[in-house]
C-alpha cells in the first residue's frame, strides 16, 4: 500500500480522485501511507512478542509483551481522543474571566464620577454628570444613566467600578500604553508574554477553548504562549475547502499526527477538538435566551455565550471595542460617549441575561489603556491617566465603588493620580475569580509589586 500511494504522481488521475485538489489529495494519500507504516511497525513488534511468548510460555507476562501492550494501548487512546471532542474536556472549569479592552483611552469620569465636585464643575462644566439623572453609587459617586441596562446587576451587588486606575509605566501614547496594559508591564519586563497568557499557564491545561480572543487577531494580552484561539465567530472556525471534503481533510490530518509522538501532536489534537466542537455548535445554530437581543459589541458577547452554554469550558476570553479617543464631539450628556457606553452596557447585560445561572461562574472586567485629562478641551478631552475599571461578576462584589479614592484635590499634570495600581486591580480580579494565592498572582505580573485590592465580598 505504501509503495502504491507514494508512487502516485501529483498529476495522476488516481491521486486526484482522493480529494478536491492536489494538495488535499496528497495530504490524504500521505495519511494512508503513515498509517500503513505504523501498522507495519506494530505488526513487527507483535510478531516478536509472539515468538518470545512461545519461548517463554508459562512465565506469565514478559517484559516485551508488557511494553508492546502499553504502546498499543497508548496509541489506541491517542486515536480515540481525536474522535470525541468531550474526551479532552476532562478539566473541571474553575470559572471564566473576560477582559474587555476599550481602545482609544475611555473617559472614565464621563461614566462615573463624584457628584457636585467643585473641581469637576470648574474644569469640565460641559461633562459633569447630572445629579437628577445619574445612578447613585457609593461614596458620593454617580453613574452615567447610559448604564441603566445593568442597573439590576448593580442593585444585586454584581456590578462595581474602580476609579483612578493607572501605572507609572504608562505614557500618553496609545500604542505604548496598550502594550504595557496587555503585557502586564514593559516588554523588557515581561519577555513579551501577555498577562492573560501567564494566567492561562497558571490555571493549567484545559480545553482547546480555554483561552480565546473574539476577533481576527489575538490581543497582546494573549500572546507569547500556546493554545490561544482567535475567532470572529464560532462558525468561522472551520477547515477551508469544499464542504463535502472537509471531514475527510480533518480525518487525514488527525491520522498523520496520532500516535506518532510527533512534537506537534498536542497542538493538532487541540485544533481538531476545537474544529469538532465549533462544527457541532454551528450546525445546531444559536438562539439566545428568551427576550435577549444582541447588538453592536454585544455580538462578540453572543459568541462567548454560545461557547460557554455549549460546554466549551472557556476560562479566559478577550473582547476589543474601539472608538474611545474622544478629542472632540464627546457629548457626555446624551452624546457620543454616553451612547458608546450605552452600547457596552447593553451588550454586557444581554450576555449575563443570556447566561442565566451560568453567569455565576463568570466575571467581566473592562479597562482601557489610559483615561482622559480631567479638564475638557472645548469639545472633548485629551489623553490622560487615572482611567476607570468596570467589574461585572456572578460572584458578589465588595461594593459599588471599589479601591482607593482620595478626591480631586491634587492632580498630576492635569490628570488623576494613580490611586489604584492597574496590575494590582487586574490581579485581584483574577485572584478572586480563580482562587489564586498572592504568590501566584505575582508570577502573572513579573517585576510588579502586587498589592491586593478587595474586589469580592
Amino acid at each position: 500500500m505504501e509503495k502504491t500511494v507514494r508512487s502516485l504522481h501529483p498529476e495522476c488521475p488516481d491521486l486526484l480522485r482522493l480529494g478536491p485538489n492536489r494538495f488535499e489529495a496528497a495530504l490524504r494519500a500521505e495519511a494512508v501511507a503513515v498509517q500503513e507504516e505504523q501498522k507495519a511497525v506494530r505488526d513487527e513488534y507483535l510478531e516478536l512478542a509472539r515468538q518470545e511468548d512461545e519461548q517463554e510460555e508459562g512465565k506469565g507476562v514478559t517484559r516485551r509483551r508488557f511494553f508492546v501492550g502499553a504502546a498499543a494501548t497508548t496509541t489506541a487512546l491517542a486515536t480515540s481522543q481525536f474522535l470525541t471532542t468531550q474526551a479532552s474536556f476532562a478539566a473541571t472549569p474553575t470559572g471564566t474571566l473576560i477582559h474587555v479592552f476599550l481602545y482609544g483611552g475611555a473617559d472614565g469620569l464621563s461614566l462615573f464620577a463624584p457628584m457636585n465636585d467643585p473641581t469637576l464643575q470648574r474644569v469640565r462644566p460641559s461633562f459633569t454628570l447630572p445629579e437628577n439623572t445619574s445612578i447613585p453609587l457609593d461614596r458620593g459617586f454617580g453613574l452615567n444613566q447610559s448604564f441603566t441596562p445593568l442597573k439590576k446587576y448593580l442593585d444585586a451587588g454584581q456590578l462595581a467600578f474602580i476609579p483612578a486606575v493607572s501605572d507609572r509605566r504608562l505614557d500618553r501614547s496609545h500604542f505604548a500604553a496598550t502594550d504595557i496594559c496587555q503585557l502586564g508591564g514593559l516588554p523588557a519586563e515581561t519577555g513579551g508574554m501577555g498577562w492573560l497568557t501567564n494566567l492561562a499557564d497558571k490555571l493549567g491545561p484545559g480545553t482547546a477553548f480555554r483561552a480565546i480572543g473574539i476577533g481576527s487577531t489575538l490581543p497582546r494580552s494573549l500572546v507569547g504562549g500556546g493554545g490561544a484561539l482567535a475567532l470572529n465567530n464560532v462558525a468561522s472556525l472551520n477547515v477551508n475547502g469544499d464542504g463535502k471534503y472537509k471531514q475527510a481533510t480533518v480525518e487525514a490530518i488527525q491520522k498523520l499526527f496520532t500516535g506518532t509522538n510527533h512534537p506537534i501532536e498536542a497542538p493538532v489534537k487541540a485544533g481538531i477538538d476545537a474544529l469538532t466542537l465549533a462544527a457541532n455548535l454551528a450546525q445546531k445554530g444559536y438562539t439566545p435566551a428568551e427576550g435577549v437581543k444582541y447588538t453592536g459589541v454585544g455580538n462578540a458577547f453572543k459568541e462567548l455565550a454560545q461557547l460557554i452554554k455549549g460546554g466549551a469550558n472557556v476560562r479566559i476570553a478577550t473582547i476589543g471595542m474601539g472608538g474611545w479617543d474622544t478629542h472632540e464631539n464627546q457629548g457626555t450628556r446624551g452624546g457620543y460617549v454616553a451612547n458608546h457606553f450605552g452600547e457596552l452596557a447593553a451588550g454586557m447585560a444581554a450576555f449575563f441575561d443570556d447566561l442565566g445561572d451560568l453567569a455565576g461562574n463568570v466575571t467581566v472586567m473592562v479597562s482601557s489603556e489610559f483615561g482622559r485629562r480631567v479638564a475638557e478641551n472645548g469639545g472633548g478631552t485629551d489623553h490622560g491617566h487615572g482611567g476607570g475599571v468596570i467589574v461585572l461578576s456572578g460572584k458578589k462584589l465588595a461594593g459599588k465603588l471599589l479601591g482607593n479614592w482620595n478626591g480631586l484635590g491634587t492632580l498630576v499634570n492635569g490628570d488623576l493620580p494613580e490611586m489604584n495600581n492597574m496590575f494590582s486591580v487586574f490581579g485581584s480580579v483574577a485572584q478572586g475569580r480563580f482562587g489564586l494565592t498572592d504568590a501566584e498572582v505575582g508570577q502573572i505580573f513579573p517585576r510588579q509589586t502586587y498589592t491586593p485590592v478587595k474586589i469580592y465580598a
